[in-house]
């Protein structure tokens, strides 16, 4: 009889075993149900066949071919577990660069997305230990790229980092870290992309020059006219962390053009490249004539060259909303009035709305002076974001919050961020610049 066939045993419904005290030990201990005659004969473990009975039965000890081969399944299952693990790691999401951390956010990285693992500022110049930039230190791309303007700006304003100065992470879907190539492209879409604003967005622009001069050393600023000790003062970071510094930043690409035409790595990729990327900086309402004028004159009429405008503004008002957003208004009227263009479009209209973007102030660090802690404090500051963000939208103006991309981020002065944190900022731009319909 095979031992799967002892439940036919004619003992199967035998006695139940007797329960008995054994007084020198002390213990427990049951007598079997089968008699010593079948005692060679262990049943496999069954349920007591009686109402109470107390039960006790030994399992069948496995043949040593069964057990050989319940071990030899075992290793299978294991063996099988750590090889997909293997393949996970090194084939299915691509190989990672030696200087790439391959832990998140890369569980989620579509095959289609593998080419982007990448450091796309590795062949910059200047790119050395004492300027050691990549762009995955920055963001690492996951996921999906978002489909849509509206859900970019969303994701990109409410991500986060896994911990400090680690790379930037949009939530629900994902940006992109453009190639070189692919911002000049982008930007070459465009006759003008003009940025308005404070200090802020003139250290964007600034790295928006790194990306189209390829130069992490001094891409941001007027370098062919710095002397010596300027050249020392103002490298890499210090063009953004130095004063002295960043106030000499490139505010248009036609003065690049004019000086310094061969720094420029556009026209060399992207054939007939031509447009105008440029700040007018207007940090304050009420905004003075000279300003607005200037800002009139910077503008091109032309109504069949597409332009973009990428407006920031809120620290030199206090965060004061009336204020700020009397300087919207304010700024939105002389494009209109220049333009003869409704920036403002509402309801349902065949024609669509000027591009532009107000970019809200970033998250304030622990340098942040004293006596601005209340009123430009971190509190004020995402109560500022979302304010406004409601203020854009009433007037059909695209938002991007920069507060969560930098609370866990270096900020040298407690205010602006440094290199790193402007280049991550320029992509934003770039991306929101590539989803436009133009």
């Amino acid at each position: 009889m095979a031992w799967w066939d002892d439940a036919q045993h004619p003992l199967f419904s035998a006695r139940p075993a007797e329960i008995y005290k054994d007084k020198e030990n002390q213990n427990y201990s049951t007598v079997s149900r089968y008699p010593s005659s079948e005692k060679n004969s262990s049943p496999p473990f069954l349920p007591p066949t009686n109402q109470g009975g107390a039960w006790s039965v030994s399992p069948r000890r496995l043949s040593t071919k069964s057990s050989k081969c319940l071990l030899t399944f075992t290793t299978f299952l294991i063996l099988t577990y750590l090889w997909r693990i293997f393949l996970n790691g090194h084939f299915h999401h691509g190989q990672c660069e030696s200087n790439c951390d391959c832990t998140f956010p890369y569980e989620n990285l579509p095959e289609s997305r593998v080419g982007e693992l990448r450091d796309t500022l590795a062949g910059y110049k200047h790119r050395s230990d004492e300027c050691n930039v990549s762009s995955l230190e920055l963001h690492q791309p996951f996921g999906h790229v978002c489909p849509d303007r509206n859900s970019m700006l969303t994701a990109m304003s409410s991500g986060g980092r896994v911990g400090r100065d680690a790379p930037y992470v949009p939530r629900g879907c994902d940006m992109q870290w453009f190639s070189t190539r692919e911002v000049c492209e982008i930007l070459g879409r465009y006759s003008q992309v003009i940025l308005v604003g404070d200090s802020m967005l003139r250290h964007v622009i600034g790295a928006m020059n790194i990306l189209i001069r390829e130069d992490l050393g001094y891409g941001g600023v007027t370098d062919w006219n710095f002397n010596d000790e300027e050249r020392r003062e103002c490298f890499c970071n210090n063009q953004f962390d130095v004063r002295d510094c960043s106030v000499q930043g490139i505010f248009s690409t036609a003065d690049v053009v004019k000086h310094d035409p061969l720094s420029l790595v556009c026209p060399k990729i992207v054939p007939e490249w031509s447009m105008d990327l440029r700040i007018e900086q207007m940090v304050r309402y009420p905004i003075p004539e000279e300003e607005r004028q200037r800002l009139e004159r910077a503008i091109d009429s032309n109504p069949s060259q597409q332009k973009a405008f990428v407006l920031g503004h809120g620290l030199w008002n206090n965060l004061e909303i009336d204020q700020s957003v009397a300087w919207l208004d304010s700024v939105l009227d002389t494009i209109n009035s220049k333009l003869k263009a409704r920036t403002r479009l509402r309801g349902r209209s065949n024609k669509r709305n000027l591009p532009i973007l107000l970019m809200t102030p970033n998250a304030a660090g622990e340098k942040k002076p004293d006596e601005w802690i209340i009123s430009q404090g971190n509190k004020a500051l995402i109560k500022f974001e979302h304010t406004m963000a409601v203020e854009a939208a009433k007037r059909r103006v695209d938002h991007l919050g920069t507060w969560n991309m930098s609370i866990q981020a270096t900020s040298y002065d407690g205010v602006h961020m440094d290199m790193r944190g402007n280049l991550l900022k320029a992509m934003m731009v770039v991306n929101w610049l590539n989803l436009l319909e133009v």
